[in-house]
């Protein structure tokens, strides 16, 4: 595990600069559900949709359905693309190829096979909201599908750009890999929990409670968000025993 860390902090530095431009796509998907007139609040660095208060209040026009589905395609789209231009960060280091030769060739296709799966995922968490939402329970229900899906596809858009997988087979390898070597998501998900607080907690010591959600959502997507896509593929490709030597 430590090899993975201290792996995926060295392509993270050397390769900081395209890292922060292959992220502004990040920021491009989390603000668009913020400048949309939807029922968004920011919490650590994150947006996150009322769907609760969509469900209450119970007289959406077509036009705000509109809305809410076209930010939600635009915003996956995003953060499909930034996932696999740093994924690809990562395939060019371990391979030694060219990532404009990579980014050119293979990014079109790459994109939408990530944006699938985050669709399902997305489309899956809505219905569990609504579940939940009629049995009272929709906070927790939507935690725990959440939880358990993000579980299953950790290592699906890497699977994709490492090697060239279809969705499906993606979904089932990364599903496969966390069962047989869960240390990697364990040791990722504590990490991401314990440096989001901290950077939660300076950005509201530093400019306060209002102004420090959009600045902690900035440092989040530009700074905090690449590392651990990196530590996604470094942990992926960790399994081509050749590679790691």
């Amino acid at each position: 595990m430590a090899g993975v860390i201290r792996e995926s902090w060295n392509v993270y530095r050397e390769r900081i600069g395209l890292a922060i431009i292959f992220s502004i796509p990040f920021v491009i998907a989390f603000a668009i559900p913020l400048l949309a007139p939807l029922p968004t609040y920011i919490s650590a660095g994150a947006i996150f949709l009322r769907s609760a208060s969509i469900f209450a209040n119970g007289n959406i026009d077509l036009v705000s359905l509109a809305v809410i589905t076209a930010s939600t395609i635009f915003s996956l789209l995003f953060l499909s693309f930034a996932f696999v231009l740093i994924s690809l960060l990562v395939k060019s280091k371990r391979t030694h190829s060219s990532v404009g030769k990579r980014v050119f060739e293979d990014l079109e296709k790459y994109i939408w096979k990530v944006f699938a799966v985050l669709l399902v995922y997305t489309l899956i968490l809505m219905v569990a909201s609504m579940v939940g939402y009629a049995l009272g329970i929709s906070t927790l229900l939507t935690a725990v599908v959440g939880f358990v899906l993000f579980l299953v596809i950790f290592y699906a858009p890497s699977a994709i750009v490492v090697d060239n997988k279809k969705a499906s087979r993606a979904v089932v390898d990364s599903l496969r890999l966390v069962l047989h070597e869960p240390q990697y998501f364990i040791i990722w998900l504590v990490l991401a929990t314990v440096i989001v607080s901290l950077v939660d907690v300076a950005c509201i010591g530093l400019f306060g409670t209002l102004w420090s959600r959009y600045i902690a959502l900035i440092i989040n997507s530009l700074l905090v968000v690449p590392y651990f896509v990196i530590f996604q593929a470094q942990a992926y490709m960790d399994r081509f025993r050749l590679l790691r030597h």
